[in-house]
């Protein structure tokens, strides 16, 4: 059985966390810390209970000065990326997350915290209760972040600034109102590091499901410049690909099906059980003299637990089928469990999705 997640935060790393901090905080009470995390109700504590827990458990074994203590936390990263310890350690997300909790109400000091921590761990959710809170400032401050010298901290102008940024709280004014990041994204679209422009293009595909007149406007203009920008721009727009938006199709070069055909569209698997696994068959025909560039993608009809159905679409190809061909496909989909996706038995579908137009539809059963 593959390890939780949680134990990434077990007796050795805090162990030797506390004995990192006990070489620059000498007031520090190493066993009095580790005594205090390992409670009672430690075992019980998932992920992000005991990242906060350790956040609460350090303020309360520092001088409760938030300048004092912010400036020791700087010296643990820096003790700890001269032992090559380096950016994106995960496990020290508790950094970000004392900053978001403790320094809401220090924005000078929690600003600048937060450039230098997320260049060894990500703070793009720490940022986001300071952009709220503090709208009228952030905005110009992460335009700024936009050109700093590390890409974490690029990285964070864009990250942070996600309407619908995942597992986070949301941006409810982005979400109505885009247009005060926009400069953050065009300066960012063709940042030299992929994974500042892999964020821009994440925050494009956020702003999509909210505004997508926005989006579609934005990679009308940025498509063609180079092949890293194209890719941004087919990134972030891969939520209104999904949904069909004739213009986003066209922009791509997916055309009209009116040649398009489907047949022998068959489920192998009319009965599946939870765990195992949906085939399915069709033959797909491109009865044009000329031919045709086609995204080819299955909508599977999820039984909801109030016996309603919800479409989830699944990407299956992009490429050019050849004139008068005829090609054999089959697919599978899983429904093996995960912690993600609850299943509920019964009445589901599947259908063939042709650049933005649904085909047949069929039905199968899910069983326990």
């Amino acid at each position: 059985m593959a390890e939780l997640f949680k134990n990434i935060y077990n007796q050795k790393f805090i162990n030797e966390f506390s004995e990192i901090v006990t070489k620059v905080s000498l007031n520090f009470n190493k066993q009095s810390f580790i005594d205090s995390i390992f409670n009672q109700d430690w075992d019980d504590m998932e992920l992000k209970q005991r990242m906060r827990h350790i956040s609460v458990t350090l303020n309360n074994h520092l001088s409760k000065n938030f300048k004092d203590d912010i400036n020791t936390i700087v010296k643990i990263i820096n003790h700890l990326e001269k032992h090559d310890i380096r950016e994106t350690s995960i496990e020290y997300m508790f950094f970000p997350d004392y900053i978001e909790v403790f320094g809401i109400d220090h924005y000078d000091v929690s600003i600048k915290a937060i450039e230098r921590v997320t260049q060894f761990t990500s703070c793009e959710f720490a940022v986001r209760p300071f952009i709220i809170k503090y709208k009228d400032q952030m905005i110009p401050q992460l335009l700024s972040w936009a050109s700093h010298k590390h890409h974490m901290v690029r990285r964070l102008a864009t990250e942070g600034c996600r309407p619908r940024l995942p597992w986070a709280m949301a941006l409810p004014f982005l979400k109505e109102n885009p247009i005060p990041i926009l400069p953050i994204l065009e300066k960012l679209k063709s940042d030299v590091s992929e994974t500042v422009r892999r964020s821009v293009a994440n925050n494009l595909n956020d702003i999509a499901k909210d505004n997508p007149e926005i989006v579609i406007d934005i990679a009308k203009r940025w498509i063609g410049k180079s092949k890293e920008l194209d890719w941004v721009v087919k990134h972030g727009c891969r939520t209104l690909l999904k949904q069909g938006e004739p213009q986003v199709l066209q922009l791509f070069g997916f055309g009209s099906v009116e040649h398009i055909e489907i047949q022998k569209f068959k489920i192998t698997t009319p009965l599946v059980k939870i765990g195992e696994a949906l085939e399915f068959s069709f033959l797909l025909n491109n009865n044009s003299q000329t031919s045709a560039k086609l995204r080819l993608e299955y909508g599977l009809y999820y039984q909801k637990a109030n016996g309603s159905l919800s479409r989830k679409v699944f990407k299956i190809s992009e490429k050019e089928y050849e004139a008068n061909s005829s090609t054999s496909i089959t697919r599978k989909q899983s429904f093996k469990i995960i912690t993600t996706r609850k299943f509920h038995v019964g009445l589901h579908q599947v259908s063939i999705i042709i650049n933005g137009n649904e085909f047949e539809k069929h039905d199968f059963q899910l069983v326990k």
